[in-house]
């Protein structure tokens, strides 16, 4: 018998082996993950990987961005719109810590990401050689998982791992360091497997039917039952199982920031945006509801106002995949962990088909309310300065709601995603958790290469464009079309209007002086207009939306305006203000 197993091991074939170095075998695994844009930006201790990425022009398109920062910022919107994982490349040192507030941005707001990072020689690590950083401790508290690859043989699984980590369960960035000599470094090349499991790593909660029985039970039972949904719609793919538990339950929907555009904003059900900013209905009526359900969002301060105070009159169901989120914020009534794409069908089957005819007509009655007060005169005035509501009513009217809009952060954001119509998903690009200015113009780049078919606009402010707009040099050597639109109240807006509100309109240095952007843009071989004048408006769009090509619009907006309503920090959200 052991003589027969011998002979059968000595007879069984060898796998087939080639010597190739651990920069092909990187480039190589990206191509079997089906990666077909990285981001990046070259240096010394990622030489031979750019070395090999030169015989691989015909299968690997890369963008070579203006700083690191931006590299990131374009793999999470390229993440964003086409549900893949965004590939940053950087070297070591500078170009690996220049990665930092990407790498948070993507990890508060779910993107997967997969950094790649070169590194001195294994044998210099600790030495404080010559743009040496110890990346893997820099970024541990904002990557999912990191590791240093200082032997080729790894290369091939770890890179499996990583995008497994990155883009399974709760997405996220992950950043893997290889060291030079592991970059250039020959060993038997057995081939590409990706990695579908880790024995420690469960991406995915065990779903309990007994949880999703006592929600369906506590829904049916709810008078004034209220959804809030989130982010994790959209990551896990859930659009339509969401919108069938909506039209089913007749419950009324609002959303988060990174929610927006699950469910087309026209829906009769999608009664507004949640949180400081939001809309009036979804804030005050938190407060009222008897069954408050929760689906893919984590309760952000943003979204709750004071905890304390936060509707405490309700039960709470919370659906979510990340089991660290349930009771984190807000003490919930029953959890239903799991993949929402899984839990959703699964309660939608258990729930009674209702209308709420009442509860619903109760936010329509708010909605009015905030259109009398704020809106109209914001997106319809017919004196003094533009506002900016105006502008995102005159883009939603030429684009039909259509297009992807990437945001930055301050005022401008907070009224596009307000104002601007998301007819499809994956169509608000924005960064939600950190609100990192100087995200719109790379995220945008990257949104466009993440679906080419479509439109891009991004909408800047112009504090946030000048943190990024040596990206417009991205723009002109790559030639993508992204149509940007600076709306200039030349204030840092969002810091002006807290100043105004709260601080006796001290305002400490935030009145922003700016170049001339369209000359700026011409720099960069881009054309750009500026207009000052309603009357100019619509035509101005329109030849920015025609242009074959990226266009720059600057527009001149109300210097004083602010957004509203508003939360106040440290008061409930039933104190909205309207004015």
């Amino acid at each position: 018998m052991e003589v027969a197993q011998q002979e059968i091991l000595t007879q069984a074939p060898a796998k087939e082996t080639t010597k190739v170095s651990g920069s092909v075998a990187l480039l190589e695994a990206l191509i079997a993950e089906g990666v077909d844009t990285i981001f990046g930006y070259p240096g010394g201790a990622i030489m031979p990987i750019y070395d090999a990425l030169y015989d691989y022009n015909d299968k690997l398109n890369h963008i070579l961005v203006r700083h690191e920062q931006g590299g990131t910022h374009a793999g999470q919107g390229y993440a964003r719109t086409s549900g893949k994982v965004g590939v940053v490349f950087a070297t070591s040192g500078p170009g690996a810590t220049n990665l930092v507030t990407g790498l948070a941005d993507a990890q508060i707001d779910s993107t997967p990401l997969v950094c790649i990072t070169g590194q001195v020689f294994a044998h210099l690590l600790g030495t404080d050689a010559f743009q040496e950083t110890d990346v893997i401790n820099i970024t541990t508290p904002v990557t999912k998982w990191n590791y240093q690859v200082t032997d080729a043989n790894e290369i091939p699984e770890v890179i499996a791992k990583a995008f497994y980590i990155a883009k399974s369960g709760r997405p996220g960035p992950v950043l893997i360091d290889i060291t030079k000599n592991a970059q250039i470094q020959l060993f038997d090349y057995e081939g590409y497997t990706k990695c579908e499991h880790i024995r420690s790593y469960r991406p995915k909660p065990i779903v309990r039917t007994q949880y999703v029985e006592q929600a369906a039970a506590l829904i049916n039972q709810a008078k004034k039952p209220f959804i809030l949904f989130g982010q994790g719609v959209l990551l896990g793919s859930a659009e339509q199982e969401f919108k069938a538990f909506v039209e089913k339950s007749g419950i009324p929907a609002a959303w988060t920031v990174l929610g927006a555009g699950a469910i087309p904003t026209d829906h009769p059900l999608n009664v507004g945006m949640l949180g400081m900013h939001g809309n009036y209905g979804p804030n005050v009526l938190t407060n009222e509801c008897d069954v408050l359900i929760a689906i893919g969002m984590r309760f952000d301060d943003r979204v709750t106002g004071r905890l304390d105070k936060y509707a405490k009159q309700a039960q709470v169901i919370h659906l979510d995949i990340d089991p660290a989120e349930i009771d984190k914020n807000v003490k919930t009534t029953v959890p239903v962990w799991g993949d929402c794409k899984e839990t959703l069908p699964l309660l939608t089957a258990l729930v009674e088909e209702k209308k709420h005819t009442e509860w619903v007509n109760l936010f329509n009655d708010y909605t009015r309310k905030e259109i009398e007060a704020v809106i109209h005169d914001e997106l319809n005035p017919t004196s003094g300065e533009m506002t900016m509501g105006e502008v995102i009513k005159q883009l939603n009217d030429l684009t039909k709601g259509e297009a992807i809009i990437v945001t930055d952060v301050g005022q401008h954001q907070m009224v596009a995603c307000r104002y601007a119509k998301f007819n499809n998903t994956r169509s608000n690009v924005t960064s939600g958790g950190l609100g990192t200015m100087g995200f719109a113009l790379p995220a945008a780049i990257g949104a466009k290469y993440g679906a080419q078919d479509r439109t891009v606009v991004a909408i800047i402010g112009d504090g946030g464009f000048q943190m990024t707009c040596q990206e417009l040099g991205t723009i002109m050597q790559s030639g993508v079309d992204v149509k940007i639109i600076i709306l200039n109240n030349r204030f840092l807006g969002m810091v002006r209007q807290w100043q105004e509100l709260f601080n006796d309109r001290r305002y400490s240095f935030v009145d922003i002086q700016s170049p001339d952007f369209v000359a700026l843009a011409a720099a960069y071989r881009i054309p750009g207009k500026c207009i000052n004048e309603r009357e100019e408006l619509q035509g101005a769009l329109k030849q920015m939306l025609d242009n074959k090509g990226s266009f720059l619009l600057e527009v001149m907006v109300t210097k004083e305006n602010n957004v509203f309503p508003m939360v106040p920090q440290g008061c409930s959200v039933s104190e909205i203000r309207l004015k």
